[in-house]
């Protein structure tokens, strides 16, 4: 099988390119990055520069492939809604076209499990119960959007993945971001960090990724990916910090009072047009308040996916990676 990988110059892209490549697909990797993309070619991989949110390029690149996995994202909790629309949401209907003129038989696209966010603890959330609106922010609205985008063009067989809290060796996001903030100011606890959180090793999305490309049932279907293993927020910072041999600072906070701050400065930095992210979100308020797990036994049921990899078997990865850089 051909397949195409946007976003493939990322950080879960290179994942999904590596996993696809040993079971013997025959891979091409489809990004900006031209460093990066031709690090990754070898005898299985090739390599594309191009843009989706460029209708030429999708379009070229997808011609003679069987299937694709829409990877890429404007992934980030701020910024200008013109660019969130832009990159999610036209540059899915650009793939989608691609795979419609092109008769690809089977997309995957990568949405996002943070569409369910909200002000509340959420526990074994089921794909049916996400929300059809929620502007929390610019980029939960625009993978909405994008869904909505994939369930109605019919004349091409998709299939949506919301993987959780991806972590591992090469992560650009949650990891390096609590590295730095335990260094700066100490790492934000609300009620001790006792809430419920599920996270996810990279090598199993990737894994949940082949999976939806080989099953007959996943046509039309949307499915939640997490690690199966939810656990205490500070017990999973705990676990890093010792594999990481790096102290770790806790900075007890106040809800109310951080939520304020939170909300002041969204305003703010609307007002005056400040693309930079605050430091404090109500996404990211919720995120560290608000237990929130992920029920995956439709995963399980349907794609017949276990996770690979565990989460202390991927932090430990993790830190010997950091360790040794």
């Amino acid at each position: 099988m051909k397949v195409l990988v946007t976003g493939a110059t990322g950080f879960l892209g290179k994942y999904i390119l590596e996993e696809l490549a040993t079971q013997g697909y025959e891979v091409t990797a489809f990004g900006r990055n031209v460093s990066i993309g031709e690090r990754l070619t070898n005898d299985k991989i090739r390599f594309i520069q191009g843009d989706f949110t460029e209708p030429s390029g999708i379009m070229a690149a997808a011609e003679g492939m069987d299937a694709i996995v829409h990877a890429g994202a404007l992934s980030t909790v701020w910024g200008k809604w013109s660019d969130f629309y832009q990159t999610n949401v036209v540059g899915t209907e650009n793939v989608l076209a691609a795979c419609e003129d092109n008769q690809v038989k089977r997309l995957v696209f990568i949405s996002s499990p943070s569409i369910y966010a909200a002000a509340k603890d959420q526990l074994q959330v089921k794909e049916t119960e996400a929300p059809e609106k929620n502007e929390l922010n610019f980029y939960i609205k625009s993978k909405l959007l994008a869904e909505e985008k994939i369930r109605e063009k019919a004349t091409v067989d998709s299939v949506i993945l919301r993987p959780r809290g991806l972590f591992g060796v090469g992560d650009t996001s949650i990891i390096p971001r609590l590295i730095k903030v335990n260094k700066k100011i100490g790492i934000p606890l609300f009620d001790g960090g006792q809430q419920l959180i599920d996270v996810t090793c990279v090598e199993n999305v990737a894994l949940a990724v082949r999976l939806s490309l080989e099953s007959s049932r996943a046509v039309g279907e949307t499915y939640n990916i997490t690690n199966d293993e939810p656990t205490p927020f500070k017990e999973i910072l705990d676990q890093l910090h010792r594999e990481l041999s790096v102290p770790v600072n806790y900075l007890s906070l106040n809800y109310s009072l951080m939520y304020g701050v939170a909300s002041t400065l969204e305003k703010l930095y609307s007002l005056l047009r400040i693309t930079k992210e605050p430091i404090f979100t109500k996404y990211t308020l919720y995120l560290l308040k608000y237990s929130q797990t992920l029920s995956i036994d439709k995963a399980k049921n349907e794609l017949n996916y276990q996770p690979k990899m565990t989460v202390a078997e991927g932090i430990k990865k993790y830190a010997e990676d950091y360790r040794s850089n």
